[in-house]
């Protein structure tokens, strides 16, 4: 069975950069950073821009790879993790539709220390490393988008490491529902973040049932409405400064 599994990973692993094909318009308007560039840079980026669909658990990055990409989600969620000694995964951060991640690696041209994977069938775009440094070389407005992208990126972490370490379970839902909600990371979620209780649930280390009520909690105390197939955000700066008690109610359905 193991194996079995394995080998299935891997064909996926190794068809999606074969899978990937030019980006439409609507594709290419949907990337944040692409309008910030001057006439030749972007045609060059948009030129070297490729896109494809990853399936659930399929690995986009994958710890000890050499980075060749620089990748963002046009649409879907992933999920950037890591294994330790014990086998045990750690996520770190979910990425929503708008986010792009891994400049760092990028930048030092290093191989990945995480794993990125789907949560469900997404689409991955990615810009190849050499073209990511040429637009870094050649381009102010690219430039400032990735410096603004590492120091976002600081403060998720911070507040990454912040959230392991609370031990009520609402304010973890809270603070990490937040953290998919940041306008500058992530532009294309909106304020309705299309996720289930169980892809929730991966990425807060909590069980279904427990996400359900810890919604339940924050929807009650009015920072969230649960809607068909996802969470509109009613006040986001009470998800990432308020300690929520606990308040009784019907239990929340994504």
């Amino acid at each position: 069975m193991y194996a079995d599994s394995l080998a299935i990973l891997l064909t996926q692993d190794n068809s999606l950069h074969q899978r990937r094909r030019r980006l439409t318009q609507a594709e290419l308007d949907s990337i944040p950073w692409l309008h910030l560039l001057a006439a030749e840079a972007r045609e060059r980026a948009a030129f070297d821009l490729c896109i494809a669909e990853a399936a659930p658990g399929e690995f986009v990055c994958r710890v000890g790879r050499p980075a060749t990409y620089w990748f963002g989600v046009v649409d879907g969620l992933l999920k950037m993790s890591t294994d330790n000694a014990e086998g045990q995964t750690m996520t770190f951060t979910g990425v929503p539709p708008g986010g792009w991640f891994g400049e760092g690696t990028a930048l030092k041209r290093e191989v990945y220390r995480y794993n990125i994977q789907p949560l469900r069938k997404s689409l991955v775009a990615g810009l190849h490393v050499d073209t990511f440094h040429w637009l870094l070389d050649h381009s102010i407005g690219f430039n400032r988008f990735v410096m603004n992208q590492l120091n976002e990126r600081l403060g998720q972490f911070i507040a990454a490491r912040e959230i392991d370490r609370m031990t009520n379970p609402d304010i973890r839902v809270a603070r990490s529902l937040a953290s998919l909600f940041n306008p500058v990371l992530y532009p294309g979620v909106g304020e309705v973040l299309r996720i289930t209780q169980q892809e929730l649930g991966y990425l807060v280390g909590l069980s279904r049932q427990r996400v359900n009520e810890a919604l339940t909690n924050l929807a009650a105390q009015g920072s969230i409405r649960v809607e068909y197939g996802g969470l509109r955000i009613l006040d986001l700066n009470a998800l990432r400064s308020q300690v929520f008690g606990r308040a009784q109610g019907a239990q929340a359905e994504l």
